[in-house]
């Protein structure tokens, strides 16, 4: 009877001081590898969010594509194999398309516009990855897209000679540039350097850093001086495991996820200018495009693919309600 007792002692005690709740760790993965700008940020996340909870809310990252391309991410993050995913606009296009607004090709000039964008058609760009069941932690920015290529690039009709790389699984984008006339070969990201060292292909378009950061440019030893597009990206986090996340502790992570993405916006266009020096250093050549030839490049992309990619994509209202914002933008700036 003493056993007995004792036991239901032992069991009421617990019941009287239950055992504090086991941490959450969130697996984060992202195709940005070890040592790159994004990579540091997440890791200064991860520690902050540690350091905030007191061990409570743990990240572990899985860096560089080990747990996949993009779209492989956002479907281990649906099956629960993942529950966050840092990525850039080709991950975010499949669930708001909405994200090629704020990015379209030749449409912004500066780092500002895109602030701008962000600020005034991010919030409606959450509110549908809201209900595709991600929140989103923070916008990141990659920086200005560039083409890199093994001949050098000064005209649309150069790089349509090219076989270029092409990330996602955009199948939509890739139809319309191949009836243009271009040679886009789709790929994962991952597999963009072997297929630089067989002859796959011979060309791609990313920021300079991440052109340094994954060693791509040792192959493709032009670059055409043609801002193309800005990458916004962004940290999202499964709503299933961000209302595991106790509700005290979740505006201080929002926040501290805010503020590492703040710092790194501020950082990356200077990143892209010391990447820049560095692979010129390295040979890399910067062929100039003049104001004419990059009127001409907007022309006739408008002409060949741009026109039919907005009516697909999102609608002519809300092209044309960007171009508005911008215009209403510059005209502030204007002296």
């Amino acid at each position: 009877m003493r056993k007995i007792a004792a036991s239901l002692l032992a069991v009421l005690a617990l019941w009287a001081f239950p055992l504090p709740a086991a941490a959450l760790t969130v697996k984060l993965g992202t195709v940005a590898p070890e040592g790159s700008p994004w990579h540091d940020a997440l890791q200064e996340m991860a520690s902050e969010w540690q350091r905030i909870s007191g061990g409570k809310v743990k990240v572990r990252i899985y860096p560089g594509g080990v747990a996949g391309d993009e779209p492989d991410l956002l479907r281990k993050i649906r099956i629960g194999q993942l529950h966050a995913a840092a990525v850039s606009k080709s991950g975010l296009y499949s669930l708001a398309p909405e994200i090629d607004l704020i990015s379209f090709p030749l449409m912004l000039k500066t780092d500002d516009e895109l602030d701008v964008l962000i600020e005034k058609i991010g919030p409606e760009i959450e509110a549908k990855l809201e209900e595709k069941g991600f929140k989103v932690l923070n916008w990141s920015r990659a920086g200005w897209v560039y083409f890199f290529s093994k001949e050098p690039v000064y005209m649309p009709e150069d790089l349509k000679r090219q076989k270029f790389f092409f990330w996602g699984s955009d199948t939509e984008y890739l139809e319309l540039l191949k009836r243009a006339g271009f040679q886009p070969v789709p790929l994962a990201i991952n597999d963009l350097l072997p297929s630089l060292q067989t002859g796959l292909v011979n060309a791609f378009a990313a920021p300079p850093v991440a052109a340094l950061s994954f060693q791509w440019f040792a192959l493709t030893p032009n670059m055409t001086d043609l801002r193309w597009q800005p990458v916004p990206g962004a940290t999202l986090i499964s709503l299933k495991t961000w209302r595991k996340v106790p509700d005290d502790l979740k505006p201080q992570l929002e926040k501290a996820a805010f503020d590492v993405g703040k710092r790194l916006w501020g950082q990356i266009a200077q990143l892209n200018e010391e990447a820049l020096a560095v692979m010129q250093e390295h040979g890399l050549k910067i062929n100039k495009v003049t104001p004419e030839g990059a009127a001409y490049w907007k022309t006739q992309f408008l002409k060949e693919v741009g026109d039919e990619f907005i009516e697909r994509r999102f609608t002519r209202e809300g092209y044309d309600r960007v171009e508005k914002i911008l215009e209403e933008y510059r005209r502030s700036r204007s002296p």
